[in-house]
């Protein structure tokens, strides 16, 4: 009795002091770790300090405790011990498996924080900064699951009846496979187009896209569905697979620029050189055009009214947008004003 007491007493002391410890650590040696972090001008180890400070404190903890526990034991325990010291060594284990999948997935969250701050998607030319997201985010979803289920398999097989079935499971793995890939063929297909997406890349983080209609940019890649954020902030949810099996207009596949449209109805009468010399000095005077396309055509005539199309560039879609709207409001202020006699209208004649 008085050595199963001492025992306890051991335990007590061999979880209570780490645990203890751990705690002061973490309240002095990571104020320390911060300032020196926060002095420093590279981002990587303000991110390795805010993410993973805490899972390596703990991992520590857990792993010295896991280690130790078995030798401040006495010697008779050590060869059979107590079901309670054995449940606690178990709990141990459990923890061990799960501070380290933690410091991996927090290790995985440091690497998108030096990306993000490598390639900023803000700038004007980001094209290869978006590639590089959308291939990290979904990369980063498929890590993270992967090491989730890899730490909940070793956590089951610390117990030895599911190792047995473990076992038995794997004699029997073609005939489950078969039928799992029958069940989940859906679901594999759409992990599959996620992979396809985040290499192939039909469609980036921050890509211009037409979607059912609706003008939007990509504002989220998942591994099963694909968020369109719309010009008016309604967000557009899309199965990932659509961008595999459907059409689709990406405005920013290759570069961002693109040129917009903007179509003038007015009378027989009106000077086309007039009205060509007013769109350039309007274009000129633009700080949203981008000095390279400036034309305009005759695209279309009827019996009342003549179709002219002015054709412009701009950087991007948004500001080509702004661009037309401001290109249309200046050219029917100058055809009201200089030439009021060439604003479409009905004519009717006398026949006699």
């Amino acid at each position: 009795m008085l050595q199963q007491a001492q025992n306890w007493t051991a335990v007590a002391w061999l979880v209570g002091v780490p645990v203890l410890l751990g705690l002061i650590g973490h309240f002095l040696v990571f104020k320390i770790l911060r300032k020196i972090a926060q002095s420093s001008a590279s981002p990587i180890d303000d991110s390795l300090v805010r993410r993973c400070y805490r899972p390596l404190q703990w991992t520590i903890v857990v792993f010295v405790i896991r280690l130790v526990l078995p030798t401040a034991l006495a010697e008779e325990t050590r060869t059979n011990m107590p079901q309670g010291i054995l449940t606690i060594n178990h709990v141990l284990s459990f923890l061990l498996i799960a501070t380290i999948s933690w410091l991996l997935i927090k290790t995985v969250y440091v690497l998108e924080d030096y990306v993000i701050s490598r390639f900023e998607v803000g700038v004007k030319d980001n094209l290869r900064a978006r590639k590089i997201h959308t291939q990290l985010r979904v990369l980063k979803r498929i890590v993270v699951i992967l090491v989730a289920i890899i730490a909940m398999s070793m956590m089951l097989m610390t117990f030895p009846k599911v190792r047995q079935l473990g076992t038995t499971i794997l004699a029997s793995a073609g005939i489950i496979g078969i039928v799992v890939g029958l069940a989940a063929q859906r679901t594999i297909g759409t992990f599959i187009a996620g992979l396809q997406i985040a290499f192939t890349q039909p469609i980036r983080v921050d890509d211009v896209v037409i979607v059912e209609n609706e003008w939007g940019r990509i504002e989220e890649i998942t591994l099963t569905y694909v968020v369109v954020k719309i010009w008016d902030l309604r967000r557009l949810i899309v199965p990932i697979t659509y961008f595999i099996e459907k059409p689709f207009q990406n405005w920013t596949r290759v570069t961002a620029d693109i040129l917009g449209t903007v179509y003038i109805y007015v009378d027989h009468t009106v000077g086309f050189d007039a009205v060509r010399e007013e769109l350039h000095r309007i274009l000129k005077n633009s700080k949203l055009w981008d000095g390279k396309v400036c034309v305009l055509q005759v695209t279309n005539t009827t019996e009342r009214t003549v179709e002219l199309r002015a054709l412009m560039s701009a950087a991007d879609a948004s500001t080509a947008w702004s661009l037309r709207c401001e290109v249309r409001e200046k050219l029917i202020d100058f055809i009201r004003e200089k030439y009021p006699q060439a604003l479409p209208k009905l004519r009717i004649t006398n026949p006699t």
